[in-house]
């Protein structure tokens, strides 16, 4: 897939409620991708903010963007309202058929299986959700970056580096994904073990599933509606 010579538009889906750093840590990495073009688009230009109240602002609507070489769709909460919203998972499917990679971050795993595009695909998801997947006729797998084809997929949130850094290096080959890790100072070493379900205390795991709980179960209702709707349930 590595065609240096070929210029890329990238772009990665902004929406009302996304979690921020599934857009902006892969941002990162995208838009240091050598001969590229990235922007972000969402169904308007009006600023939206994110799951815990950062303002952020589109490049572009949906209608303006070009066929997206890379399309990135983020997780969050608000993915939740665009499960069945026809217009955004439209837009999804119509650039997943001409893109040469599709990545997914976090929750951004259910939106491509609420579009149909994870039927019979390895994935991955935030640890919260991660059991919804079989629901879209996915093939759950518990990894931090699971590839299948031109599906990317990365865990929760901060995965979204190591899934960008993935396709950085599928796109424009190892080396350069290894000069963008380098200029990010991406060496990280976190001060707990805690970043996985099967690491954290029990406690931290106890409280962190309460605190996901309403959203877990609204996600579920969801996924099983939809999963009916595409003959899956």
């Amino acid at each position: 897939m590595i065609q240096p010579d070929r210029h890329l538009q990238i772009g990665s889906l902004l929406f009302e409620g996304v979690d921020q750093i599934d857009l902006t840590g892969p941002f990162e990495v995208l838009a240091r991708i050598p001969n590229a073009t990235y922007r972000v688009y969402a169904r308007d230009r009006a600023p939206v903010r994110d799951v815990r109240g950062l303002l952020l602002t589109p490049d572009a609507t949906l209608a303006e963007a070009p066929q997206l070489d890379l399309l990135h769709v983020p997780g969050g909460y608000g993915q939740e309202a665009l499960m069945e919203d026809e217009a955004v998972l439209g837009w999804i499917r119509d650039q997943a058929a001409g893109a040469l990679c599709v990545f997914s971050v976090c929750t951004g795993a259910l939106l491509l299986g609420a579009a149909g595009l994870l039927r019979g695909r390895r994935a991955t998801a935030h640890w919260s959700a991660h059991h919804l997947l079989p629901l879209f006729g996915a093939i759950p797998v518990d990894a931090r970056v699971v590839e299948d084809g031109n599906l990317v997929c990365a865990a929760g949130v901060t995965a979204g580096i190591d899934g960008a850094l993935t396709v950085a290096a599928r796109l424009r080959g190892d080396e350069a994904a290894q000069v963008i890790q380098l200029v990010m100072a991406y060496a990280p070493e976190p001060p707990f073990d805690a970043g996985t379900p099967e690491r954290a205390p029990a406690a931290v795991l106890a409280a962190a599933r309460a605190g996901a709980a309403e959203i877990t179960a609204r996600r579920t209702e969801t996924a099983r509606r939809i999963a009916a709707r595409l003959g899956l349930g």
